[in-house]
């Protein structure tokens, strides 16, 4: 399997996306997600969840708490839906 091409991507320790800056997933990173995981949703989740354990864990390695929207930024926009034949 190759890892998603995506051109916006987030950085700890406060995951803001390093080419528009927005909170990361900016809304570019979930348009270019949903269309490299368009066969396979649920493996776009398994891949966020991991993004967010990374993400909780960087916040608390540099003293901070995480956002409240946190899960909402990372898991809360994917859609549950059927893949593509």
């Amino acid at each position: 399997m190759s890892w998603p091409a995506i051109t916006h991507v987030g950085v700890g320790p406060d995951w803001d996306c390093v080419a528009c800056t927005q909170p990361w997933p900016c809304a570019q990173a979930k348009e270019e997600l949903l269309v490299e995981f368009k066969r396979f949703p649920s493996s776009l989740t398994i891949y966020m969840s991991a993004y967010l354990s990374q993400a909780i864990e960087d916040y608390g390695a540099h003293g901070k708490m995480p956002p409240p929207d946190l899960w909402d930024r990372f898991i809360g926009w994917i859609k549950a839906t059927n893949p593509a034949p």
